[in-house]
């Protein structure tokens, strides 16, 4: 049994949760770079980036289903391995918007008005800056694994959550400020094209939120 533990999951099970965090980032960070392309109204090059984003998307998918498959439990596992599974689920709606945004703007060929462009943009941006600060707590959890979850490395882990928690709240701020922006431009506006932009506002506080709540299923491994 141990052999086969080994030869699937290499030194510890948590390494494929890791490489899953880091393509769901890849997945955010794509549709990011497909947004900044659709609002210069560069269609082919959005295309690139939304295949790209499906890419990440797919490859995030794949492996979650292969953790969930083949995460062992029992002897192995300092924490129970439903908790791992959670995690891997939380994890996996950052790609999963990520997927959405760039779907729903490429698919309508949607344009962001000149005026609310740059705050759109940063808001985008500050969101996929919560997907990487979870990527990088993610990595730290190979030894947090190895420590058992405990020690010294939870400190290190906490600092990065309280990151979360931080960048979380600013796009909080930062969506109010946009819709805002956006409500001030509606009469000039096609009534479908702005629902359809509010959603895609929505979606992407969706990522910082799906950021903080790895951080606290983290606590919440941490805390068992």
């Amino acid at each position: 049994m141990a052999g086969y533990f080994h030869k699937i999951f290499g030194e510890s099970p948590v390494l494929p949760i890791q490489e899953h965090c880091g393509l769901c980032y890849q997945a955010a960070n794509a549709m990011l770079d497909m947004l900044r392309h659709a609002a210069e109204g560069d269609w082919v090059k959005a295309e690139e980036g939304r295949a790209r984003v499906v890419e990440f998307e797919h490859r995030a998918d794949s492996l979650k289903k292969e953790v969930r498959s083949k995460l062992p439990g029992g002897m192995f596992m300092p924490v129970a391995r439903e908790d791992l599974l959670e995690l891997v689920i939380v994890q996996d709606k950052i790609a999963n918007s990520a997927r959405d945004i760039s779907g729903l703007v490429f698919g309508r060929k949607m344009t962001i008005p000149e005026p609310i462009r740059d705050s759109f943009l940063a808001y985008a941006k500050r969101n996929v800056d919560a997907a990487k600060v979870a990527s990088k707590t993610i990595r730290e959890l190979d030894e947090l694994y190895e420590a058992g979850f405990k020690g010294k490395e939870t400190e290190v882990i906490g600092k990065l959550i309280d990151e979360l928690d931080e960048i979380e709240n600013e796009t909080d701020d930062l969506q109010v400020n946009i819709r805002q922006e956006l409500q001030a431009l509606e009469k000039q506006l096609d009534p479908i094209d702005v629902m359809f932009l509010y959603r895609v506002i929505e979606l992407l506080g969706d990522i910082a939120d799906r950021a903080q709540s790895v951080g606290r299923r983290l606590e919440i491994l941490m805390g068992r």
